[in-house]
């Protein structure tokens, strides 16, 4: 599974992108995740699953409008700091948008 956290400047998302990674390494799971801004994300080919930071809230409807054509699950991460947040909840939250469950 490939899961893409996205912030405004690609910062935040480096440290959630770490947690998420530590928490699919607990858990035996194959994640492959990656950091980045809005703004570099060109393409959702090859994406299983866009996470979004909820300061980012308003760009969530042009990003599932263009995940259709993929498949893309796109979810928004809870108002938390980076640092507060914890990697288990976030990867269940895009483990959970993949299957639908949202």
């Amino acid at each position: 599974m490939k899961i893409i956290v996205v912030c405004g400047a690609g910062a935040s998302s480096t440290f959630v992108a770490a947690k998420l990674r530590s928490a699919a390494a607990a858990r035996g799971l194959h994640v492959e995740v990656a950091a980045g801004s809005a703004s570099q994300l060109e393409s959702l080919t090859g994406i299983d699953v866009v996470l979004v930071g909820s300061h980012l809230e308003a760009a969530v409807p042009g990003l599932r409008a263009r995940a259709t054509t993929t498949g893309t699950a796109v979810a928004v991460l809870p108002p938390v700091s980076p640092a507060s947040l914890d990697g288990s909840s976030a990867l269940d939250l895009a483990l959970n948008a993949k299957t639908g469950a949202r």
